[in-house]
């Protein structure tokens, strides 16, 4: 493709790109660029917020450009203050190192090997001394800093900022420095981050990246945005069944954004999604039972989506049970139940697990069970299904 058709596959989907005439004039001169995505070692799991931003870099793959895969294996030992309240906690070296175990495989599920480069900031960012840390510094004042609305906010409020915290700008700049990036890409929340390494660019005379942004896909509970901090994620690699669940599960509101953002669906195939749902007679279930199977499909396979699908209707619509659940044995007759859901580890604590209870979020065989006190007979199988898609078979 041409630069200017390449902007019109590239611009899909965006926020914003800075600036639109710096990136096509990019691609007609070096035809092949580099583009940067860091990412966050606060997790293990990729879920389908992240993988919006890893599709739009598949994009780029697919139009001939490089990946850069940042690892913040060490910038995650300070934490990305963007859009937090308060200061994020510091991650130890064995948290980083199990965090990013899974990533590589998890990835290249949406990412293609062969055009991706995958580096780790600590290789640049470890390696410098207390000179280059002051030098780095130096380029960049306090108050561009605290125009961040996340650090402008917590000022007024009298929350703390901490000073490694203000330096997290700057090394994020200084990997788009290392790598030599041409563009980097990632969600609304990171604009300032980028335009920071755009402005220290400039600074040592490089070509500063151009930027493209992407939305923030909000999650289960929707309203914020996706995340491992807020628990509302569907993870690319949870089991299909889960993932449909949770899906099916989304606000109406959210179908055609998660059609979207998380779907290859073409234009064509949009439209006629939208027109279903702006059709009274339309039931959002289904468009959502669908978009459900699309998903499921994507990240793992077509049979596994219709077998998700088909337990989906048995346990939901049908009332029934998972043919395959976790299962869990007991040496005793009979036992109390929340012994039970602590020590099965359905839930943390036995305060927890009471909670659960009163609340009715717990059935046995279907029927539910709100007294703490209930004493399970295990003269038989028993299932026990908490909330909507928790399944575990009980026997002695």
């Amino acid at each position: 493709m041409n630069p200017e058709e390449q902007l019109k596959v590239l611009r899909e989907h965006a926020v914003e790109i800075i600036k639109e005439e710096e990136l096509a004039e990019r691609i007609k001169r070096k035809g092949q660029l580099r583009v940067k995505l860091g990412i966050d070692a606060s997790g293990p799991d990729i879920h389908l917020g992240f993988a919006v931003v890893l599709r739009k870099l598949r994009q780029f793959q697919e139009l001939g450009h490089t990946a850069v895969l940042i690892v913040g294996d060490f910038t995650g030992k300070i934490g990305d203050p963007s859009g937090r309240s308060k200061t994020r906690p510091q991650l130890t070296d064995d948290e980083i190192k199990r965090n990013m175990s899974r990533y590589r495989e998890q990835v290249f599920k949406i990412l293609r090997p062969e055009r991706t480069e995958v580096r780790y900031n600590s290789e640049w960012l470890g390696a410098m001394d207390i000179n280059a840390v002051i030098r780095l510094a130096s380029q960049y004042t306090v108050a561009r800093i605290m125009e961040r609305d996340d650090f402008s906010l917590r000022y007024k409020d009298g929350i703390p900022i901490y000073i490694h915290e203000i330096l997290y700008p700057l090394f994020q700049a200084q990997d788009s420095i290392a790598v030599n990036a041409d563009v980097e890409i990632g969600g609304t929340d990171q604009k300032f981050n980028f335009i920071v390494a755009r402005e220290l660019m400039k600074e040592i005379s490089m070509e500063p990246q151009v930027i493209l942004t992407m939305p923030l896909l909000e999650g289960l509970d929707g309203v914020r945005k996706m995340s491992k901090s807020f628990g509302n994620l569907i993870g690319i690699t949870e089991e299909p069944e889960q993932i449909f669940g949770k899906l099916m599960s989304i606000p109406d509101n959210l179908i055609m954004r998660y059609y979207e953002l998380c779907t290859d669906l073409f234009p064509h195939k949009l439209a006629d999604v939208a027109r279903q749902l702006a059709d009274s007679k339309t039931n959002p279930r289904d468009v959502k039972f669908d978009l459900a199977k699309t998903i499921v499909r994507m990240y793992h396979s077509g049979d596994q989506a219709q077998q998700a699908a088909a337990q989906f209707d048995r346990v939901f619509k049908d009332k029934g049970v998972p043919e395959q659940m976790a299962e869990y044995e007991v040496a005793a007759d009979r036992i109390n139940i929340v012994e039970l859901l602590v020590e099965a580890e359905v839930f943390k604590s036995r305060s927890e697990a009471k909670r659960k209870l009163k609340e009715g979020a717990v059935d046995i065989d279907g029927h539910r069970v709100t007294s703490p006190d209930y004493e399970l007979n295990l003269q038989k199988e028993r299932v026990i299904r908490v909330g909507k898609r928790r399944f575990l078979k009980v026997r002695k």
